[in-house]
């Protein structure tokens, strides 16, 4: 590199965005991920030893993926080549795999490719690097805000270890903050700024735990405010609200409210009052509550409190967690609005609920017993010689397509877990499932092939 790159490089540097600038490059000024990445912890003692398996990183943005990445390049001996998932097709992937099997053979160095945002590659981009994951030509990075059981292909995923990282917490948040306003070199602290505390609690509440969103908005906020007569900018915050484009609202993520809220709401769905349901699902959405966090107390409400008693409720839960996840917030809010209103005004059941609490202490508790033989799958001539599957009855060839057989262990012959409740579609369950207690009592002396009536 010549002086005028280097010139070149030292200024994008200087122009570059705050969040930018601040991103650590040493384990040693990481925040956070301290179950990961903490004094003895595996992925650290992996990092700071060179001997890194393949792995996902998944968490919410500005949770530290990239950041990571970033580290790994800066410590390892290993050759670094990064791509996004965005830009990159799968030729750009069989370059670099090519130039590490070239590097492989001639200087025996290995290669780390990182994968930005991995859950955007589709399934040919990821077969693509599959067989090199495996044969250990390159050791895989691979970045993700989505759920990899979901976006990952299973080959694979089982391939690479999955690190979870978890949100920043306010305290963390706070410290990268603080950092940056200290920071003369690569932080705003040359400009000389403070920040009042409201103005603090707001940018850390409306950054959702981004660290990026967060420094951007700071430097933002620092940059358009007048200095007073000592050459000290004061972001209050109105500045800070004007920087974030968005209202204060009284709303602790971390906190009490958060807890409080959630419960508001999911108490009002269950007491059948939209117009509570949806002052409390507001009230977290224009707070900046993350939209996926209620979507999965919207699902769990539809298990829960509604049940059988409507079935298409889950169905609309989880409608409006895949509308949220496709098209984002604030487009996003309307589709968890018209399933908080749908569940509010569901029939309500919790029949499902405490049919499987019952079982689950059973599971638990009980003596786990071996499936009845003739519930078993004769798939051997030994295993039909020790009785499976002798006696089964076969439903489709008896009335009604029901019979009299026992399907739970001995210990468990006549218990029953599920109680159908009155209202909804669970009436029509609870009439069938009597109805059909008629025919099995008929059923049972018949054996198949027996003239129907």
């Amino acid at each position: 590199m010549d002086m005028f790159e280097k010139q070149f490089e030292e200024q994008k540097k200087k122009e570059a965005p705050l969040a930018a600038r601040m991103r650590p490059t040493t384990l040693k000024e990481f925040v956070g991920q301290e179950h990961i990445v903490g004094e003895g912890r595996v992925l650290r003692k992996a990092i700071e030893s060179g001997q890194l398996p393949s792995m996902i990183l998944w968490g919410p943005p500005g949770s530290g993926k990239t950041t990571l990445a970033t580290i790994i390049a800066n410590t390892t001996a290993s050759h670094f080549s990064s791509v996004s998932a965005v830009t990159a097709g799968v030729a750009d992937l069989r370059r670099i795999i090519e130039e590490a099997k070239e590097r492989r053979k001639l200087y025996q160095q290995k290669t780390i490719l990182f994968i930005d945002e991995i859950h955007r590659f589709n399934k040919s981009q990821q077969d693509a690097v599959l067989p090199y994951v495996e044969d250990g030509t390159i050791t895989l990075i691979g970045a993700t805000t989505e759920n990899p059981s979901f976006e990952v292909n299973a080959p694979l995923l089982s391939r690479a270890r999955v690190f979870t990282l978890n949100p920043l917490t306010e305290g963390e948040l706070k410290t990268v903050i603080r950092r940056a306003m200290e920071d003369k070199d690569k932080g705003i602290g040359n400009i000389k700024a403070e920040i009042e505390d409201e103005a603090l609690k707001q940018l850390i509440t409306v950054s959702n735990s981004d660290a990026r969103t967060a420094l951007n908005a700071l430097e933002l906020a620092a940059l358009t405010t007048l200095p007073d007569e000592q050459g000290m900018r004061h972001i209050t915050l109105p500045v800070i609200e004007d920087a974030l484009q968005q209202r204060a609202l009284l709303y602790d993520r971390a906190g009490e409210q958060h807890y409080d809220l959630i419960s508001a709401l999911h108490k009002s769905l269950r007491d059948s009052d939209p117009d509570a349901s949806l002052y409390w699902l507001a009230r977290m959405l224009e707070a900046g509550e993350d939209p996926l966090f209620i979507a999965r107390r919207l699902v769990r409400a539809a298990s829960e409190d509604i049940g059988m008693a409507d079935p298409q409720a889950l169905m609309v839960a989880m409608a409006a967690q895949q509308a949220v996840h496709f098209i984002g917030v604030p487009e996003g809010n309307l589709a968890l609005a018209e399933a908080a209103v749908y569940l509010a005004t569901a029939p309500k059941s919790n029949s499902l609920y405490s049919a499987y609490s019952s079982i689950q202490h059973e599971v638990k508790n009980g003596k786990n017993d071996p499936v009845p033989l003739h519930l078993r799958n004769a798939v051997t001539k030994l295993m039909k010689e020790n009785g499976y599957g002798k006696g089964y009855k076969y439903a489709h060839n008896f009335p009604g397509h029901v019979v009299d057989q026992q399907h739970l262990p001995d210990s468990l012959k006549d218990k029953k877990f599920y109680f159908p409740g009155e209202l909804g579609y669970e009436k029509q369950v609870k009439d069938r499932l009597t109805a059909w207690e008629t025919i099995k009592k008929a059923n049972s002396s018949k054996t198949p092939g027996e003239k129907r009536d």
